[in-house]
């Protein structure tokens, strides 16, 4: 049986090793991505940044949220709403960005973007909302929430954080779909169905657990003429579909290799089918990552291991340390996990 659907999720490095970090997250037939981190993405096209529903910052160095301008110009002038999550004193420092501009001509905009800002702390979280036609100014005091680990759910996902130390807090973060729904091809084409956006409808019902005996309508328009048919949802569900586990990434950044770190890092990616984690030095220059709050690709590999993740994606390479001696990958090749250095 072949699937026409691939994971939801499709993640990618914007910079590959040695540029700053950000993942591109985008979601399979739909137009909509998240990001991990905001570094520099100027190679990212406009077309994607407008993708963007919800950004996770692991805290703001600047390789890390440089790329918040960049954001900011893309979508202004546009109907949208774009959410971010970042450590404590992130508030304080999207304020410190959009303080830096003028901002005199929005209220002439028709349209209304606005930022909607999370603040996580250990505790709680701080939310604010910042209005292009308010000059960016908030709109209402911050609005506290409690703080479990989960930072954000759907139907189909959710994403969870834990505070991590980096001399500063430093955010992990892990995005998993609920479970997987796979459409077989073969059976679509023993009904006669097309693919087409009824899918995507199709998959929101199931995500939202309605009722099986409910009925759905399959429409699409060939040739100039619309079609419909109707199911009952679980009958269609037996009919087309294949339930499996939902995928789980993980991502990893700018930690020192502590007991705490890394019992709380398993403990985030444990099961991921990827996990994306720094790799900033080499074993032999181990000393110099801890002094610096940073991973050797050897520890990337050992918390890659215990988590029991899929494979393993190493990024954010310091070209000082790295490539000046003989690259010693071979200590997370040792792991039984599939590694890359793309």
């Amino acid at each position: 049986m072949k699937n026409v659907m691939s994971p939801c999720f499709h993640p990618r490095l914007v910079n590959g090793p040695f540029g700053d970090p950000a993942l591109f997250v985008p979601f399979f037939y739909e137009k909509r991505a998240f990001m991990f981190d905001l570094g520099d993405i100027s190679s990212l096209s406009a077309r994607d940044i407008l993708k963007l529903t919800h950004i996770f910052v692991s805290h703001t160095h600047v390789d890390h949220f440089i790329g918040f301008d960049y954001v900011l110009r893309i979508l202004l002038g546009r109907d949208k709403s774009l959410y971010l999550f970042g450590p404590p004193g992130f508030l304080r420092n999207v304020e410190g960005k959009l303080a830096g501009y003028a901002w005199n001509l929005v209220e002439n905009y028709s349209s209304n973007f606005s930022l909607h800002v999370t603040e996580i702390h250990h505790d709680r979280m701080v939310q604010k909302v910042y209005s292009c036609r308010n000059r960016f100014e908030a709109l209402s005091a911050p609005h506290e929430l409690l703080f479990d680990g989960n930072i954000l759910t759907e139907p189909a996902f959710s994403v969870h954080a834990v505070h991590l130390d980096h001399k500063i807090c430093s955010l992990g973060f892990s995005l998993k779909e609920s479970f997987h729904v796979n459409i077989l091809k073969d059976r679509l084409s023993a009904l006669a169905l097309p693919v087409g956006p009824w899918l995507k409808r199709f998959k929101e019902e199931l995500y939202d657990g309605k009722d099986k005996d409910s009925l759905f309508e399959v429409s699409w328009k060939e040739s100039g003429l619309e079609h419909k048919r109707e199911f009952k949802l679980g009958e269609l569900e037996k009919k087309i579909a294949r339930i499996t586990p939902g995928q789980k990434i993980a991502y990893i950044t700018d930690i020192r290799y502590t007991p705490e770190n890394i019992e709380k890092v398993i403990g985030l990616a444990r099961g991921a089918n990827v996990l994306f984690i720094e790799a900033c030095f080499i074993d032999a220059d181990s000393k110099r990552a801890y002094e610096k709050y940073h991973l050797t690709a050897r520890q990337a590999g050992i918390l890659a291991r215990k988590s029991g993740a899929g494979q393993i994606r190493l990024f954010h390479f310091s070209p000082r340390s790295l490539y000046d001696r003989s690259l010693d990958f071979l200590d997370v090749a040792s792991y039984p996990v599939h590694y890359s250095i793309d």
